[in-house]
């Protein structure tokens, strides 16, 4: 059974997670440095062909309101990149992913200050888990 992948997107890491076979279970994959939009797009499409992804979740950064921010519209430009990769793609709100995701790793002793990429791998997996709770 094919697997769905999970981004979240910024301007300096890309977290991304995968769910299991199943598409119960998201799990954090791996960090990649955002050096140019092509270079992640390649990246990611050999994430893609090498774990049999068939859809793609992208977090959406919104304010607390509800509303866009400039974050989002990167996030809604990177999207149309994706595009190209033949996947549907489809948004999660991802507000205080990445406060949740530095606290669950807290809560399991592990340190934050310098392990950016921790967060932002297990941000991606905390988005594509309330994306996979929310289809079962």
């Amino acid at each position: 059974m094919s697997r769905f992948l999970g981004i979240d997107y910024g301007s300096k890491r890309v977290g991304l997670a995968i769910s299991d076979r199943s598409n119960i279970i998201a799990k954090p994959y791996k960090t990649l440095i955002n050096k140019s939009e092509n270079d992640l797009l390649n990246q990611i499409e050999i994430v893609i062909r090498d774990n049999d992804i068939k859809l793609i979740v992208i977090g959406l950064p919104l304010n607390m309101s509800g509303n866009d921010t400039s974050q989002t519209k990167s996030v809604r430009r990177f999207k149309d990149g994706l595009h190209k990769l033949g996947l549907p793609i489809v948004f999660e709100d991802e507000r205080l992913s990445s406060i949740s995701a530095k606290n669950s790793l807290i809560f399991q002793n592990i340190k934050t200050g310098h392990n950016k990429s921790q967060i932002d791998k297990t941000a991606a997996a905390l988005l594509l888990q309330q994306f996979l709770d929310k289809s079962h």
